[in-house]
């Protein structure tokens, strides 16, 4: 049985029609090849229709919440601030690795990612850049934790009372 994912594309001008979005499906493919069950990405203006799309994908059951796009310093950039309030707790590590990784990719710019990634509920979120280049380096941090990290917040990798 494959864990539920959804994957959420922060984007004024995709969500618009100006440009398709180029993330989203990387995003999904990845999912899916590590054996979650996804379906297309959700691709919504910045800011709050991206905390409604977090929540519906929560209350759907998603078990991962994988976004993209809203992480930087531009005025509309607002995914992190809307992500904030739907955390139970934030697992820091998971967001400074994805910086970590790109810096060390090569890419400066990395560090001004201002991404988030936490716990709601039973749902791991994860706020990833909107680039493509940050997307992979993202799922790259993601790939040899990701599965782990979704089966811990419900337990899943611990005996009961243990």
């Amino acid at each position: 049985m494959s864990l539920p994912a959804a994957v959420i594309v922060a984007s004024n001008r995709a969500a618009a029609g100006v440009y398709a979005d180029e993330t989203g499906p990387l995003i999904v493919d990845f999912l899916r090849a590590a054996g979650f069950s996804c379906g297309d990405p959700a691709v919504v203006p910045d800011g709050e229709p991206v905390a409604a799309a977090i929540r519906a994908a929560i209350e759907g059951g998603a078990r991962v919440v994988l976004t993209t796009g809203g992480t930087g310093l531009t005025p509309t950039d607002r995914t992190p601030e809307v992500t904030r309030p739907l955390l139970d707790r934030e697992v820091p590590g998971m967001a400074e690795a994805i910086r970590a990784h790109g810096q060390a990719a090569g890419v400066p710019t990395a560090m001004l990612s201002r991404g988030l990634a936490g716990v709601a509920g039973e749902c791991l979120v994860v706020n990833l850049p909107g680039s493509r280049g940050g997307v992979k380096d993202g799922l790259a941090v993601l790939e040899p934790v990701l599965v782990h990290a979704a089966e811990q917040v419900v337990g899943s990798d611990h005996a009961a009372g243990a």
